[in-house]
């Protein structure tokens, strides 16, 4: 892993830095909602989302249903995106229509919503953050070195060689997500559990009433395992591209604000297509650093953002698609490095 270096700002102290710029932004005019835009495209999405479940009853009985299990997991990835633009209150101003509305794409998708929000804030807030960043703790996987000397059980054995696992675990994904936000509705800490415990469980006895209604119990099994397998590959890779590889901080490492996004944010170059397959998470710096902002207005916030930084002497990255894939990897390799030399007592 790599640690943070930043260079001493040309103007300014470091906490007016972020000031500057959100003045700068706000006067481009880039904060204001975008209502034309989300409401094609949450009518496209919901549309390719229908679509979806009406190919599958009309295949019915054929192995092509497993061409749909492939289509539907694309778009289940959409409507996670989707989810993630209205928690991040992008979509409506209002709290409570941004509650609804991402409770019930998350129910769509077998997603606990308030599981994620709480998650994903505390991602926000200490993006990379070994102590306080969720992605990042020791779980399957370890994000650094002194998580690999830590490492019992399956992490220690995982993390030999997890640069080379990560991908095809990547397939576990959804499942993961389906059971995670299952956890939390016991956790009596969570906000509106008993919603979101009704919705999750409606969305798992729909989809599978559907597949073992409409499928015989091999064929059924084999949508299962090629949608979800293929949801969480999608949903994975939309994310190991912003962070995974940028430096890891640890909870006494805390630079200001701005530097605390863009240090630990990496974006991906592209154009229109880009922008579409990644939900305008390509934009990853500028996303961690003014959460609210519609997507479609990060390409043009982009331009303001890496001119300032450049003025500031910070470190902008931004890199192709798999260039930002084998970052990642190559940060994973290192982080195994210690259980690979044995350097873990057993």
């Amino acid at each position: 892993m790599t640690s943070i270096t930043v260079r001493a700002p040309r103007s300014e102290s470091s906490g007016s830095d972020f000031a500057r710029l959100s003045r700068e932004i706000a006067d481009a005019g880039l904060l204001g909602r975008r209502p034309g835009y989300y409401t094609l495209r949450i009518t496209a999405v919901a549309g390719l989302y229908a679509t979806g479940w009406a190919a599958f009853a009309l295949v019915g009985r054929s192995w092509w249903t497993l061409a749909v299990a492939a289509f539907l997991a694309l778009v289940f990835g959409q409507v996670a995106l989707v989810a993630h633009d209205v928690a991040h209150r992008q979509v409506f101003r209002r709290r409570r229509a941004s509650e609804v509305s991402g409770r019930i794409a998350g129910a769509g998708i077998g997603m606990g919503y308030g599981w994620w929000q709480d998650k994903h804030t505390r991602h926000h807030a200490n993006p990379n953050n070994e102590d306080l960043d969720p992605d990042v703790a020791p779980d399957l996987l370890v994000w650094s070195q002194d998580q690999a000397r830590a490492a019992t059980g399956l992490p220690r054995l995982v993390g030999r060689w997890q640069a080379f696992l990560f991908f095809p675990l990547l397939t576990l994904e959804g499942l993961n997500l389906h059971v995670s936000s299952g956890r939390a509705v016991a956790n009596r800490s969570l906000k509106h559990r008993a919603l979101d415990g009704v919705l999750l469980s409606a969305h798992c006895v729909a989809y599978l009433t559907a597949l073992f209604w409409v499928l015989p119990p091999g064929m059924a099994i084999a949508f299962l395992a090629v949608h979800q397998g293929l949801f969480g590959l999608y949903l994975g890779s939309l994310f190991a591209p912003n962070h995974k590889g940028m430096p890891i901080l640890k909870g006494d490492d805390r630079p200001d604000f701005l530097r605390r996004q863009v240090l630990t944010s990496r974006n991906v170059n592209g154009g229109w297509f880009t922008d579409i397959a990644l939900g305008g998470l390509n934009h990853q710096i500028e996303h961690h650093l003014f959460p609210s902002m519609p997507s479609p207005n990060l390409r043009k916030a982009r331009t303001l953002v890496r001119r300032y930084c450049e003025e500031l002497g910070v470190d902008y990255l931004e890199t192709g698609l798999i260039t930002s894939y084998r970052q990642a990897l190559t940060s994973l390799h290192q982080a195994g490095a210690p259980l690979r030399h044995d350097r873990v007592p057993a």
